[in-house]
């Protein structure tokens, strides 16, 4: 290894026990009931789950469902993605078939093949701009963003170099396909709701 990489790996890991530490702290303290809360580019955030939240939440996991068996999708579990501190507990997340969770008994972003992101007002710019950037260099193949108040669907696919080469948009009461994808699927989206 060179110096270079010998400290990238070092500080790699300090983000780890970080993120280990303060997560072990927030769950001592007392998060209202319906909060989620994420740790992104080392800033701690927590957003209440709204009816509409949850409603689109579920309907994509029933939607996967058909599809994957249930271990596979995951809802609101930590996962460490690349960058400063980044810890997220995406809305809905999809593992591969043969995913194991590491020692720490978290699962790998390498090993995430799907995160669906539904907007909340106050934490939207993280959706839009360091958590998309951050599944992109983690090379998560699809990457939605569904938002209750353009009453939209963006679908990021073909991440390269840190970014997400491929983007498609679609109204909400269109299908969303993405059979081309490795996902695999045709995402219907006529009875999401709007905020």
């Amino acid at each position: 290894m060179t110096v270079l990489q010998d400290r990238i790996a070092m500080a790699e890991s300090d983000d780890r026990v970080w993120l280990d530490e303060m997560f072990e702290r927030l769950e001592k303290m007392p998060v209202p009931e319906g909060y989620k809360v994420e740790i992104v580019e080392g800033a701690i955030f927590m957003s209440p789950q709204r009816d509409t939240h949850w409603e689109i939440i579920l309907d994509i996991v029933e939607q996967l469902r058909t599809k994957y068996p249930r271990r596979r999708v995951k809802s609101d579990v930590r996962v460490d993605y690349p960058g400063h501190l980044n810890g997220f507990a995406s809305d809905v997340t999809l593992v591969k078939e043969d995913a194991e969770k590491d020692p720490r008994g978290l699962w790998n972003c390498e090993d995430v093949e799907f995160v669906a992101e539904v907007i909340s007002k106050g934490t939207a710019h993280n959706d839009y701009e360091p958590k998309k950037t951050a599944y992109a260099v983690a090379e998560v193949p699809v990457y939605l963003i569904v938002d209750p108040y353009q009453r939209k669907c963006h679908l990021y696919t073909l991440p390269k170099d840190g970014e997400y080469i491929a983007r498609l948009s679609i109204s909400f009461g269109s299908d969303l396909d993405m059979t081309t994808t490795p996902l695999g699927l045709t995402l219907k989206t006529d009875e999401f709701p709007r905020d």
